[in-house]
Parts: C-alpha cells; structure tokens; sequence
C-alpha cells in the first residue's frame, strides 16, 4: 500500500472514531481507533517519509483529524503540531478535550506517541 493510502486511512478511521462516539447505539468496540493506531505505526515503518506523508492532514477540514495528524507528530514537527493543538484546544467538545490532553502530556514528558 502506498503512503497516500495509509493516510486517507488513518483520516478514514479517526473519521470513523469520532462519528461512533456520537453515534446513539454505537458499538462500543468499534475498531477505528485501533486502526488509525495501527495506520500511523505503518507510516512510522517509511521514516520521516512516513511522518511528512501524515503531515498532510494539518489542513484537513476536519479538526478530528488534525488533531490526531497533530498529536502524532509533536516530536517531528514539534512546531507546527504544538500550533494545531493550541488552536483545536480554544474550542469546546470531544475534539478540544483530546487536543488539550495531548498538550498536556506532551508538556508533562510523558508523551510517547512516537518515540525516536
């Protein structure tokens, strides 16, 4: 599979995630997180190739899937994904809730999403 595919992938799944979750009836064992885990570990097997490839979602229109493309990539693009963050973080919500957490951890050192 190529790159491009392992990241309309992951932004199919983070997609998929945030739909379930406010979804009434929803499976709560739905797979989509585990999957977008598992796209992102894929990716991460490319190097820093891998990484730019997902770095494409920062202007995805949906601010699910920024925020994940974001958190993955604090340690690579530490910049720009710290500036996603902060900005999804302004808002209310689910999605604001995740982007906070990831701020915080990543300030706390705990982050480790993608260690080196």
């Amino acid at each position: 599979m190529k790159l491009e595919a392992f990241v309309k992938q992951s932004a199919e799944n983070v997609e998929g995630q945030t739909d379930a979750v406010f979804t009434p009836g929803a499976d709560p064992e739905d797979k989509h997180g585990e999957l977008c885990i598992a796209s992102f570990k894929e990716l991460r097997t490319y190097g820093d190739m891998g990484r730019e490839a997902l770095a494409t979602l920062s202007t995805h229109p949906r601010a699910d899937v920024r925020t994940a493309a974001a958190a993955f990539l604090l340690r690579y693009r530490t910049t720009e994904a710290k500036a996603i963050l902060e900005e999804v973080a302004k808002g209310e919500g689910f999605i604001t809730f995740g982007a906070g957490q990831a701020l915080k951890r990543w300030e706390e050192g705990t982050w480790a999403l993608d260690p080196e």
